[in-house]
């Protein structure tokens, strides 16, 4: 509960400064509109920011549940594999070097302007995160208990899912941290390039109306849902992590 409350005072540290900002500088409202202005904003369209917020809801979750099945996959590869490694893992790097938006497009002109390119794109921007902090953590394996496992003859895959994955597994619950905050990012980009549906068509729509105060309700929506969506993961993975000796 506490994290929460120094979460809450902070929103109100944001809005007491732009408030501020508002009082002394007085731009005008389709530049920055004030606190009030936008909450009157989403009050007057719940309905509308609430349709839009339960797709990148859902493309959020999907791209977390796949990315995230994927990433532990790769990992638990990677761990089992030595050609994997050494071909598998740069291309991992390499697809880290290319910018995010500059993928965006091609995946639209690819998958269309549905809900799969939105998905797929979250995949792309939680993969590497989720599989490169799990494999990093399997293969931090304390010697210790490797050593036990050579001695009671255990086999490679007994090793791998009693000893190394139970093991890396703060460090997994690290990606998915990691995953639930990039997630929504990932989705928005993709309806920023193409799409009719979601939170991030909603902003462009709005700002090419000049209804400025609409456009922050709904970037204040995805902000909301970003930082509940990691601190409902966080707390479910801090009660998990007490089951593999995590703080």
């Amino acid at each position: 509960m506490r994290g929460w409350r120094y979460s809450a005072a902070a929103v109100l540290s944001v809005l007491l400064i732009w408030q501020t900002i508002i009082w002394f500088a007085e731009p005008p409202r389709y530049i920055l509109p004030a606190p009030v202005a936008v909450f009157l904003s989403f009050i007057d369209n719940v309905d509308l920011i609430f349709e839009h917020a339960l797709v990148t809801l859902t493309e959020v979750f999907l791209g977390l549940l796949i990315g995230i099945s994927f990433g532990v996959a790769t990992a638990l590869h990677l761990e089992t594999s030595k050609s994997a490694r050494l071909f598998v893992r740069p291309l991992l790097v390499f697809s880290q070097a290319l910018p995010v938006f500059a993928l965006a497009p091609v995946l639209t002109l690819w998958l269309g302007y549905g809900m799969t390119s939105k998905v797929v794109m979250a995949i792309l921007i939680i993969y590497f995160p989720v599989t490169s902090a799990f494999h990093d953590g399997l293969s931090r394996t304390p010697k210790r208990l490797l050593d036990l496992a050579k001695v009671m003859q255990a086999s490679t895959r007994r090793t791998l899912f009693f000893i190394k994955v139970p093991a890396a597994m703060p460090s997994l619950f690290s990606g998915i941290r990691l995953a639930a905050v990039y997630a929504p990012i990932g989705a928005t980009i993709g309806e920023w390039v193409g799409s009719s549906q979601g939170l991030g068509y909603l902003m462009l729509l709005a700002n090419g109306r000049v209804k400025t105060d609409l456009m922050f309700a709904a970037l204040l929506t995805l902000g909301f849902i970003s930082m509940s969506l990691y601190g409902l993961t966080g707390l479910a993975l801090t009660r998990l992590s007490k089951r593999y000796g995590g703080d």
